[in-house]
């Protein structure tokens, strides 16, 4: 798999559930538990924060 296919599904699996993606690109790294954080005070911040995390690495 090329890595743009791999970060397009990273991508949906963060729509479905946002840590998912992050945990997938950086593993259980401080931007994943960020991202735990910011998904529990709601969706839209984690998921903005997941694609950030998943487009510049």
């Amino acid at each position: 798999m090329k890595e743009n296919e791999k970060d397009f599904f990273r991508i949906i699996l963060s729509v479905i559930i946002p840590p998912i993606g992050v945990f997938l690109q950086v593993g259980l790294g401080l931007q994943f538990w960020i991202n735990i954080i910011l998904t529990l005070f709601g969706y839209i911040p984690g998921l903005i924060h997941a694609i950030w995390v998943i487009t510049k690495e």
